[in-house]
């Protein structure tokens, strides 16, 4: 959405969020001294939360006005306790590009590689933004925000958590792996949340007919930033980094199309005690559709085994295997896309592409 018209309060400014800070009553002023706008953006929010109140008050008093608040961080907001706006804001989460806003630029190779961050696309050498994203932000937005006592185990617990991304979390193995306690992993993992840089997934147990695993899945916002922060050396192999990066690609766009339609699904993964894993599983009041991802171009008869058990579970269920090849095929009723294009055809606001499901239902 572009707003030319509106009146824009960096808050990132050290002056103007002092300002703020020190009289939020000053925007009460700042608004009746612009009597010709009725559009104002404040930017990181989170930065001065008294400003909601006033935000509140003055949407109370002059209805004809519009508010645009951006932030990149909730968890000083929740600590504050301050107004939310329930009932009279609209929330909206901004994703990193997807295929379909790029267009032709879109690159499959390069979103694996350095990921979709405007700031990293928009960059001339976009491995070093990259590679500075996580220091100059996260971890600088943690340390002013006073939010980690020890950088230290920060930084280490950064690092071993990479290791679960695109896989089941396990808060007693990174504890270990850090040296730290449990309490403090969960504590870090849910920073990351509320920094808006790392998701949970839960496992989809809707009328469960196996015993399923408890813990929940791991993905960090964007496949470049998992990049930038996952360690790499003689025993580290590309291929397991690249299969890892291609599922946090698929899952990094099915949660932006999910939110900018306005998250009339919900989505989780599958997996059994016994090992059957189907990587997302999207559910919403007309669609049940099960996709599994596959780094590779060729594929073979039990690449197909885990979306045939889940449709044996839940034989409503659509089934879709994403590969990087470059055929469109239908086996043993599992329709198998190749990954580029099923990312392609995902539209911000639109319902799942069609992608043949209409053909394999005639099988």
């Amino acid at each position: 959405m572009q707003m030319p018209e509106a009146l824009f309060i960096d808050l990132l400014s050290p002056d103007i969020c002092q300002r703020f800070a020190a009289s939020p009553d000053r925007l009460r002023d700042l608004v009746a001294g612009n009597a010709d706008r009725h559009t104002f953006v404040l930017d990181e929010i989170q930065r001065v939360p008294a400003l909601l109140s006033v935000v509140h008050q003055l949407i109370e008093a002059n209805p004809g006005l519009r508010f645009a608040l951006t932030g990149s961080s909730s968890r000083k907001l929740k600590r504050a306790g301050v107004d939310m706006l329930a009932g009279r804001a609209l929330l909206t989460t901004c994703h990193p590009f997807m295929a379909a806003e790029l267009g032709n630029s879109f690159s499959l190779e390069d979103a694996l590689r350095v990921g979709l961050l405007p700031l990293v696309l928009a960059a001339e050498d976009r491995e070093a933004v990259l590679r500075a994203y996580l220091a100059l932000y996260v971890r600088e937005e943690v340390q002013m925000e006073g939010l980690v006592r020890n950088m230290g185990s920060f930084a280490r617990f950064l690092e071993a958590i990479s290791f679960s991304h695109a896989a089941l979390l396990s808060v007693a193995e990174v504890a270990r792996e850090c040296a730290v306690s449990r309490s403090t992993v969960e504590g870090f993992v849910s920073i990351l949340e509320d920094l808006l840089v790392a998701v949970r997934l839960p496992v989809f147990a809707k009328r469960a007919k196996r015993q399923l695993v408890g813990h929940s899945k791991f993905y960090f916002f964007d496949a470049g930033v998992f990049r930038a922060v996952r360690p790499k050396g003689p025993l580290d192999r590309p291929e397991e980094i690249d299969g890892a990066a291609l599922e946090g690609l698929v899952f990094q766009h099915l949660t932006a199309w999910n939110d900018y339609a306005g998250q009339r699904h919900t989505l989780h993964f599958w997996r059994t005690r016994a090992g059957a894993e189907v990587d997302f599983i999207v559910y919403g009041e007309n669609e049940l559709v099960a996709i599994e991802v596959k780094n590779a171009a060729k594929l073979a008869g039990h690449d197909l085994q885990a979306l045939k058990a889940f449709a044996t579970d839940y034989p409503e269920a659509r089934t879709v295997l994403l590969y990087r090849g470059h055929e469109q095929l239908l086996r043993d009723g599992v329709l198998c896309v190749p990954c580029e294009r099923f990312l392609s055809a995902l539209r911000p606001g639109q319902s799942l592409p069609d992608v043949g499901w209409r053909r394999q239902n005639l099988h």
